[in-house]
């Protein structure tokens, strides 16, 4: 059985740190600190995305439907593979259409000491004749865990509760609280759109380290199971991991990129993704998300023969 411990935290002060996402190393190194060594050790973190607590809808593949108030700041239930990748796209398809979700999709920036921060909330106004004069978005932080012993997860709310995260930390920048938590049995969850399909493509979660100045990483080339004739076309990104005063530079290929599929084990391909391949998977690198090729999707076909970056 492999299982995976969902987190869903809430934010609770400005975030100073990586504009996109809390890296997976930032998370894992939060939990070093409340974690025994013997139990850290075999935890692996996710990217934590930013989502804002929103009205939203399911989208088609998602095994529920329907509108949920305030959607972002929960974990709904998984059943599906599909179900897992809700809350991890970063332009937040799920959000309504009927608000102003090209405002709503992107946090509001507060300078804090002179730096920019991602605020732990966005106010909006709204028109004179409005039942209330403004909106209050609050930002959540979604992750995951995964651990090489399984008897390690899940962890603890009270390990989970009060983590911070990003720069100024001794200011409380950062400062969380537990909102939702909860296991996934990968091996439990319907992959039926998956068995049932023909062509896929893979779509870049997080970015793949390809280069890393970290003492003894592996350098490895573009996966031989991605459809890429040409590496220039993949759009690249050069991310730093920090460790203690030391900072290592990753050359990766970003989040958002697409290629085609030339591997036989799509589902197989997909709980791999989510586990994450390649370099530094510990902290977050190398989430990938396999999607089917309906025959109506002709752009998606275009991507299959002409792999790009697609965002």
């Amino acid at each position: 059985m492999t299982c995976i411990q969902q987190v869903h935290w809430e934010l609770d002060m400005d975030y100073l740190g990586h504009p996109y996402y809390v890296s997976g190393n930032a998370i894992y190194h939060a939990l070093g600190m409340q974690l025994e060594h013997d139990v850290h050790q075999h935890i692996n973190a996710s990217h934590g995305m930013f989502v804002p607590g929103q009205f939203g809808t399911f989208p088609e593949e998602h095994s529920q439907s329907g509108i949920r108030p305030y959607m972002g700041s929960s974990l709904p239930d998984v059943e599906s593979y599909d179900d897992l990748f809700l809350f991890r796209h970063p332009d937040h398809p799920w959000l309504l259409d009927t608000r102003p979700r090209d405002g709503l999709n992107a946090h509001d920036i507060r300078f804090q000491s002179g730096m920019p921060a991602l605020a732990h909330e966005t106010i909006m106004g709204r028109p004179d004749d409005a039942r209330k004069q403004q909106q209050t978005t609050r930002w959540y932080v979604n992750a995951y865990l995964h651990a090489d012993d399984p008897d390690v997860l899940p962890l603890g709310e009270d390990v989970l509760d009060g983590l911070q995260f990003g720069g100024k930390r001794n200011y409380g920048y950062g400062t969380t609280t537990l909102k939702d938590t909860q296991v996934v049995d990968l091996e439990a969850l319907d992959y039926s759109r998956l068995e049932d399909g023909e062509a896929f493509i893979l779509e870049l979660v997080t970015p793949f380290v390809l280069r890393s100045e970290y003492p003894k990483a592996n350098n490895v080339d573009v996966p031989w199971w991605w459809s890429v004739d040409d590496e220039a076309q993949l759009r690249h990104r050069l991310e730093k991991v920090i460790e203690g005063g030391d900072v290592y530079e990753l050359e990766t290929v970003d989040h958002g990129v697409v290629v085609g599929y030339d591997g036989d084990r799509p589902v197989e391909t997909a709980m791999s993704g989510l586990t994450r391949v390649g370099n530094h998977s510990k902290y977050g690198f190398g989430e990938l998300r396999v999607k089917p090729v309906t025959p109506d999707e002709t752009s998606v076909k275009k991507q299959i023969e002409k792999p790009k970056s697609e965002n």
